[in-house]
């Protein structure tokens, strides 16, 4: 291959050919027509591109000619696994009778005859340009969509990446949607998300928790009122679902709808259209429906408390929550989003040592993520920019695993000695980043106050427990403005019963 040519950033065609005449003359209509060729062998193509490690916009094709079958299956399987986006038109007569696997054969955009003719080459480079176009265009949408779902579902769990995936398979479809689950799991989370990765995402999205409004007022909130329709209602007003016209409703808490609201919202449904209380003329709806409860909508079918109607026409497509207590090893990973997004609002700051994390992961969370951001948040107040242990957590977390483990310090680690656990250094950086000076200064700060307090204040001691000499700790306390003097601290009052100064 050209080594000048390779280094082409603009989109070029790649043409394999060990046959010299062949290949110059495709390199020559090729550049006839405009087109920025790259050529080479079998054997120096593979050279130049693992040389190169050229990426995915460099090729808008490849042209691929050999004499041999199994040449070229070798070379179309090699490129295809090399860059998946990349179009391959294959010239040869046996061509048609290689057997492809499924995903290769899918990006094999043409087959051409050996003797080739101007137009069958230009509809060729045409079908695959447009492949190209079309592959790149899907891919980043793809990305924004994991990104942006991935930003907000925290964690890496296998209950989670299936909550993405099925996320990811109905964000872009004008579906129903029902997700289900237990309070505080986040189901708005995901409703926020599929409207956001949808083709309505700048239009509103207009949430309405059909449990918090008064039964006789629920029907004016959703398809709005007349002027005089009611006692109070002094003017018109527009309901939720014109403002969400060409938008997403998110109806939360469906399962405590009642029933004569559900047979009017399943009418809307149905026509698309509706009124407004106390009106006569009909307003069109085009909005799309998403909908949560954490009721188990089947049961209260049988008891007749919802309509079956109505629950197929919003489960089309169900998603269920998992709860925290399902995905305890997320826990890290929503701790530090979680604080990183209070340090970003100036909520404060906190942390958490790894004995007070493992504690965490054990408590089953009947409140799921709501309770542990409230959790952060009552830590942050009482121990703030500090390192939160075992002892520092509520009662009853600290007290519901406590016969699993054994004694926990301030440290956060065993009373006994070994090594330490193995995910207890985990670094586990928030999403958002963190001022490592800053932390790490806290840390250090929290440290020297632990082995004080631990010590009785004799600071030769904490010197001792921190591995380090009592003038370097010295020099350290004045730094963070520990509450000591520095006349104490020179004099060595502090130290009055500690014969064993380094």
């Amino acid at each position: 291959m050209n080594s000048e040519q390779s280094k082409f950033q603009e989109s070029a065609i790649l043409v394999i050919c060990d046959e010299v005449q062949q290949r110059h003359d495709l390199q020559t209509v090729l550049n006839f027509i405009g087109e920025k060729v790259v050529t080479g062998s079998s054997s120096s193509w593979q050279h130049e591109a693992n040389e190169c490690a050229l990426h995915s916009q460099q090729f808008s094709a490849a042209i691929i000619a050999e004499s041999s079958a199994s040449q070229l299956k070798r070379l179309v399987q090699a490129l295809c696994e090399w860059e998946a986006g990349c179009p391959c038109i294959v010239v040869g007569e046996f061509s048609s009778s290689i057997d492809f696997a499924a995903e290769i054969r899918s990006q094999i955009t043409e087959i051409l005859p050996s003797k080739l003719s101007h137009q069958l080459l230009l509809n060729a480079i045409h079908k695959a340009k447009l492949f190209h176009e079309h592959f790149n265009r899907l891919r980043d949408l793809e990305e924004v969509r994991d990104f942006n779902m991935f930003r907000s579902l925290v964690g890496n769990s296998a209950e989670i990446w299936r909550v993405r995936r099925m996320m990811g398979q109905v964000a872009a479809k004008e579906v129903s949607v029902l997700i289900t689950g237990e309070s505080g799991t986040g189901k708005e989370v995901v409703a926020r998300n599929l409207h956001l990765n949808s083709s309505r995402a700048e239009k509103p999205f207009i949430p309405i928790n059909c449990g918090a409004i008064p039964r006789e007022l629920l029907e004016s909130e959703l398809f709005g009122h007349e002027k005089g329709a009611f006692t109070g209602a002094v003017s018109s007003r527009a309901g939720r679902f014109e403002l969400a016209d060409g938008g997403t409703l998110f109806l939360d808490e469906i399962g405590d709808m009642p029933l004569s609201m559900q047979v009017k919202l399943l009418r809307v449904l149905q026509e698309k259209s509706f009124e407004r209380v106390g009106g006569i003329n009909t307003l069109h709806s085009d909005v799309r429906i998403l909908a949560a409860t954490h009721k188990d909508l089947e049961q209260m079918i049988e008891s007749g408390e919802f309509r079956q109607d109505l629950y197929y026409r919003l489960n089309v497509f169900p998603i269920e929550m998992p709860p925290l207590r399902a995905r305890a090893g997320d826990v890290p990973l929503l701790l530090n989003e979680l604080i990183s997004v209070m340090e970003s609002e100036g909520r404060g700051s906190v942390r958490f040592n790894s004995g007070a994390i493992r504690r965490l992961q054990q408590y089953p969370w009947p409140g799921n993520v709501r309770e542990l951001a409230n959790l952060i948040e009552r830590m942050a107040i009482l121990y703030p920019h500090h390192i939160v242990g075992v002892e520092d957590l509520p009662v009853k977390i600290k007290t519901f695993t406590a016969h699993t483990d054994g004694d926990y310090g301030r440290s956060g680690r065993p009373a006994q000695t070994g090594a330490a656990s193995a995910g207890e250094h985990d670094t586990l950086l928030p999403m958002h980043g963190l001022d490592l000076k800053e932390y790490l200064a806290n840390l250090e700060r929290s440290l020297i106050g632990q082995a004080l307090d631990d010590s009785g204040g004799v600071v030769a001691r904490a010197a001792s427990r921190l591995h380090m000499r009592r003038t370097t700790l010295v020099e350290k306390m004045r730094k963070y403005q520990m509450q000591r003097s520095a006349a104490a601290l020179d004099s060595g009052v502090l130290d009055s019963d500690s014969p064993d100064k380094p």
